[in-house]
């Protein structure tokens, strides 16, 4: 969620030099107006993947339950690591391995909202009702909170105002990155804000309710985007999610605050701090993805589709920490911009397909990277250059 966040000037005045990836990951300087790739046919991929686009329903829950069965082990462990072993000396190793297990698998299952976004309604209803019980719902990310993420798809609206998942930080100070990973620590309570405060005022004010819903109802980066208001159905859609939200803080308040003894399962304060830190953690690990899953170097204005597809990025190596950072399929970022709707699990095998097959003047082919961190040092090298070159006042 974005609300009470600082505002970002996402419309930058000048247009300074900027790097555009050549297919070696050397890079040459570029301007607006030059020519950058040659087209890319959509048809001639399609043609190449067009096998890849069925999901498959045991893949799906066998990934998300073994996932989520496996992190709530893990995340019981740190806190009771004597149900491993009584012996002391290795209750905080326990403790360690159990919060990073924990914390990457519940990533993990987070992570599925993604692709049910892209699943057409009414298909996949009972991993849709599964996963909001298991995941939506605790963690405070119901579905509705990413139904913005379509915005980011539609060529007009991407990299512009209309697309709350885009801030030019390449052509932005530098230190507007590390602001927006500064955010990390401020998210998790505000999300209880949201659902545990403005929910219920919502329900007794029209204007608390349009305004939750237009600056605190979304997964977005932009702290200026607005929300459209919703649809009658869309609506009802809301209004249960956030009830089942409410109801869930109100459920870990009282176990959380009931004196000893009253309420069965009475949770430690140190229960808090641990879902903190899991939430803080797991947003990290989300934005460092986010800052890697594109250049972030438009205008504000519309891009082209290959331009669009220059500005995404793939990470074709390193498949298991890759994974981890970037799971269920999105470290073919760029792929995924071409096609939304194909499969988590055929991404993998679709890229090597699309790397074979097309030619080799295809932009695609320039949208590789070879690990995060070298996108993370091009984009802050960027932006600082970004800043070198606005004129002084």
């Amino acid at each position: 969620m974005h609300f009470f966040r600082k505002p970002i000037n996402r419309h930058i005045s000048t247009k300074p030099t900027l790097r555009v990836p050549t297919s070696d990951l050397r890079e040459k300087p570029v301007t607006d107006s030059d020519s950058i790739a040659p087209e890319f046919s959509l048809s001639e991929a399609r043609t190449i993947v067009g096998e890849f686009f069925t999901p498959n329903p045991w893949i799906y829950w066998t990934d998300f339950l073994a996932s989520w069965i496996v992190g709530v082990a893990a995340f019981t462990l740190v806190e009771a690591p004597e149900l491993l072993t009584a012996n002391t000396t290795w209750h905080w190793p326990i403790r360690i391995v159990g919060f990073f297990v924990s914390s990457l698998l519940y990533y993990r299952c987070a992570l599925f909202i993604h692709e049910l976004i892209h699943i057409r309604d009414g298909e996949f209803t009972a991993f849709r009702f599964v996963w909001n019980l298991l995941c939506g719902i605790p963690f405070l990310i119901p579905t509705f909170v990413y139904y913005t993420h379509v915005d980011h798809h539609r060529r007009k609206h991407y990299g512009t105002k209309q697309d709350g998942e885009y801030i030019p930080l390449a052509r932005m100070p530098a230190w507007q990155i590390l602001f927006y990973m500064s955010q990390i620590f401020v998210i998790p309570p505000l999300a209880v804000i949201r659902f545990g405060l403005l929910t219920p005022l919502s329900w007794f004010s029209r204007s608390i309710r349009n305004w939750t819903h237009r600056h605190a109802s979304s997964m977005v980066m932009d702290p200026m985007y607005l929300r459209p208001l919703p649809t009658p159905r869309t609506l009802r859609i809301i209004r249960f999610q956030e009830l089942c939200c409410f109801l869930w803080i109100v459920f870990i308040a009282v176990r959380l605050f009931a004196p000893m003894g009253i309420i069965p399962g009475t949770l430690s304060p140190w229960f808090l701090l641990h879902v903190y830190l899991t939430g803080v953690f797991i947003i990290a690990v989300n934005n460092l993805r986010t800052l890697g899953a594109h250049r972030w170097i438009s205008d504000g204005k519309e891009m082209t589709f290959v331009e669009q597809l220059l500005d995404s990025v793939d990470f074709p190596k390193h498949p298991i920490t890759g994974g981890m950072w970037a799971p269920v399929g999105l470290r073919f970022h760029a792929l995924h911009h071409i096609f939304p709707t194909m499969p988590y699990h055929a991404l993998a095998t679709a890229h090597h397909r699309l790397m074979r097959d097309l030619p080799a003047d295809s932009p695609y082919r320039q949208c590789s990277a070879d690990s995060l961190p070298q996108v993370l040092r091009t984009l802050w090298q960027r932006a600082k250059a970004s800043r070198d070159h606005v004129p002084a006042p």
